[in-house]
């Protein structure tokens, strides 16, 4: 099989990192970024030709793929124009500013018959991925409460959308995954210390048979906090989504199982790649993106009006 190329669309801020892997993988075909100095630079480092204008990497290179990193406002009108030139289409997370793009992107990708998937790197994650098995497995029993602890400084490349949008879309999606369904309610409280937009959030989701994830979020915290507790009926799993490492408590014991660190960028383009090749859909798709947007702007709703946002089907 024909190797499968895929080129990368904004090197600033997490692009970069993109840039690395798949060159790694050996399937990066280009750059493309508005500023200029920073295409070439890329191109030259890695070997591909750095661009500048999307449509023309696009005629030129004909990549099977893209990834877009560009700024979330932006999102939108760069993926639509790469499904339309049939190129199958990997945006970052939020997939778009708003649920009417999230809509009108996945009619989109529906049209083009292409691959749209989002972002969610976390899904990626070992030990995510070693949860997930344990929920699926019921060891543990039933899942009750997971929460969320997401913190630290905002980043500098990030000016067009708030925390929610940003952050919290990572645990308000694999707390979906992980209880296999969307919440029924959404309840937050979110405000801004050091800018413009929200810099912290806590939410509250309720799924089906009172089942709860608890998601705080912030860009205050100087220091850099990523974990999971997973309550259990039986038992309790503490998750560093940073060091990968997972602690299950029960009732007499607790154990550390054992699992590969894997870098979840790696396994996630991975992912997209075997989808282009397989001609099926990405683990996380189009409906993914748009259903975690959907929640991400109750959840500003929520803290606006002060009140429960009740989710339709």
């Amino acid at each position: 099989m024909a190797q499968t190329r895929i080129a990368v669309i904004g090197t600033g801020g997490w692009g970069k990192n993109h840039v690395r892997v798949l060159s790694e993988l050996g399937a990066l075909a280009a750059v493309c970024d508005i500023d200029r100095e920073r295409a070439a630079a890329f191109g030259e480092k890695y070997r591909v030709k750095g661009y500048t204008d999307v449509d023309v990497m696009l005629k030129e290179v004909a990549p099977d793929g893209v990834t877009i990193c560009t700024p979330a406002s932006t999102h939108f009108s760069v993926a639509s124009k790469t499904l339309r030139a049939g190129v199958n289409t990997f945006v970052e997370k939020p997939m778009t500013a708003t649920v009417k793009e999230g809509e009108d992107l996945i009619e989109i990708a529906e049209q083009s018959r292409r691959i749209l998937t989002v972002g969610f790197i976390e899904r990626f994650n070992p030990a995510i991925t070693e949860l997930r098995k344990i929920t699926l497995g019921g060891r543990l029993g039933r899942p009750i409460l997971f929460e969320y602890h997401r913190e630290n400084r905002r980043g500098e490349n990030i000016t067009d959308v708030g925390v929610v949008k940003d952050a919290s879309v990572h645990d308000i999606d694999t707390a979906r995954w992980l209880f296999g369904e969307e919440p029924k309610t959404v309840y937050a409280r979110v405000g801004s210390v050091m800018g413009k937009n929200e810099d912290f959030a806590a939410i509250l989701l309720g799924f089906s048979g009172e089942r709860t994830a608890f998601i705080i979020t912030n860009w205050v915290t100087p220091k850099r906090v990523r974990q999971l507790d997973a309550v259990f009926a039986k038992g309790v799993v503490t998750v560093n989504f940073i060091t990968q490492e997972m602690q299950v408590h029960e009732e007499n014991e607790t154990t550390v199982p054992q699992h590969v660190v894997q870098e979840p960028l790696t396994l996630e383009l991975k992912e997209f790649i075997a989808a282009i090749q397989e001609q099926r859909p990405a683990l996380v798709t189009g409906k993914d993106g748009l259903n975690v947007i959907r929640i991400a702007e109750a959840v500003l709703a929520s803290s606006k009006s002060g009140s429960p946002i009740f989710l339709s089907k």
